[in-house]
């Protein structure tokens, strides 16, 4: 026999949904396999690949008692994805790649020298991450342009590089935020002190499995914002968050990755 219930209403049913929430599962999961990412160049073939197996096996496991997937199932498929292009470029050098379904083009650094970016003005986490990670890896000469948004989605001015809106040059693609669409776009994804601030920002910016930086990130970027009513002023101060963020040890640890 089968019951059908409906909820009340969406109070009701998010307390019931809380009841089968596996994002504190799948965080340790993420550990796991960002972990091993990070080991891979001290690793052999063998021993990586098995390893590997046994990351991809217990999400499966995971999954399967998932009755309610969400943000967090969508984050854990992302990173499981690229611990196989990781194991791959490790391992199967020179094989022809498959395309992941992502679908986030490799591009050559060396191009976008010298570019203006535009984004939406009054940057919060996604934006100021992405302008922070722009400037320091991708492009150091980079200006920014501030977009006023009115309504709907801005226009990207002429000669510049849109991100994190729709239409823009780089935005978010399936589950990846436009900090982790940049990552992948610029070959970025072997740093595993980047990884770690992608799992904060994703977090922050849509959600999913948490992470312990967040909420220190979210507190002092949202004090920023309030003291700096120039954008310019505020990439620049959170930048310096950024900065120390990438250079502090490992929670995990206590060492630098």
């Amino acid at each position: 026999m089968v019951l059908s219930l409906s909820p009340h209403d969406d109070a009701q049913r998010d307390e019931l949904l809380a009841l089968f929430d596996r994002a504190d599962a799948y965080a340790l999961w993420r550990d796991t396999a960002t972990a091993l990412q990070a080991e891979l160049p001290t690793l052999g073939e063998t021993e990586a690949r098995r390893r590997g197996r046994a990351v991809a096996e217990a999400l499966q496991a995971l999954r399967r008692i998932d009755y309610y997937p969400g943000a967090a199932a969508e984050q854990a498929q992302s990173t499981m994805d690229a611990l196989r292009q990781a194991l791959d470029a490790r391992f199967s050098r020179g094989e022809p790649q498959a395309q992941l379904d992502h679908g986030i083009e490799r591009l050559d650094m060396r191009k976008f020298q010298g570019k203006r970016w535009a984004t939406r003005a009054r940057p919060w986490v996604d934006r100021l991450a992405c302008a922070w990670l722009i400037r320091r890896f991708i492009d150091s000469q980079a200006r920014f342009v501030w977009l006023a948004v009115a309504t709907g989605a801005p226009t990207t001015p002429r000669g510049a590089l849109g991100f994190d809106f729709d239409g823009a040059r780089f935005t978010h693609v399936g589950s990846r935020v436009t900090f982790e669409v940049l990552i992948a776009a610029f070959g970025l994804e072997a740093d595993a002190r980047l990884q770690r601030i992608a799992s904060a920002v994703h977090y922050l910016d849509a959600g999913g499995i948490p992470v312990p930086e967040a909420a220190g990130l979210e507190s002092v970027l949202g004090g920023l914002r309030e003291l700096h009513a120039d954008d310019d002023a505020l990439a620049a101060a959170a930048a310096a968050v950024f900065d120390a963020l990438y250079a502090a040890p490992s929670p995990s640890t206590g060492t630098e990755t």
